[in-house]
């Protein structure tokens, strides 16, 4: 499913709702979201450890991506969050959010595939490093961005919960393809 068809548009009257017709789960402080975010990325680090020689072999039952291909897209959207919090740190707008949301609007899944060019260019030990130090960095200048500027807000709040929560939980049976592949 493609981010544009899980969220409606923010609405001045309060946060975003799922097409279902629910609401975002809403955070009331940084702190929970932060050790949600923690304990949901957690499995995702099994891919790190994974053996170069079994890094690349695609899955079937993972849409064909390889355990890189798999880290590098959830890193790849790390990073963007990681962009969009040092911008919220020293400021109420985030242009890299921004930027974003015109790509998907322009370019829809194309991004993906733009993101994924992008993180093949880097070798297996660099996809695990950035990897590796991506969440670290992202809960840190989270800590640093005034809860109203993004868990509280009705734009950002969301945001962060798709781009991270969300987006984990979509890709876990993929790990579990990957990771059960390894045999």
């Amino acid at each position: 499913m493609t981010r544009d068809a899980r969220l409606s548009e923010p609405s001045p009257r309060g946060p975003a709702q799922r097409r279902d017709g629910y609401h975002q789960p809403m955070y009331f402080d940084a702190l929970s979201f932060l050790e949600d975010e923690r304990d949901a990325w957690r499995p995702f680090e099994a891919l790190l450890a994974v053996p170069d020689d079994q890094f690349d072999i695609p899955v079937d039952a993972a849409h064909g991506w390889s355990a890189r291909e798999l880290l590098s897209h959830l890193a790849a959207y790390q990073s963007h969050a990681l962009d969009v919090a040092r911008e919220l740190a020293v400021g109420e707008r985030s242009p890299a959010h921004a930027a974003m949301d015109a790509a998907w609007k322009a370019r829809g899944d194309a991004v993906n595939e733009e993101l994924s060019a992008v993180w093949r260019a880097f070798s297996g030990e660099e996809v695990r490093r950035r990897a590796a130090a991506l969440p670290g960095e992202l809960r840190g200048y989270l800590t640093v961005v005034p809860e109203a500027r993004w868990v509280k807000h009705p734009v950002f709040g969301p945001f962060f919960e798709e781009e991270l929560l969300d987006h984990y939980a979509e890709h876990e049976a993929d790990l579990g393809a990957v990771l059960g592949a390894l045999g």
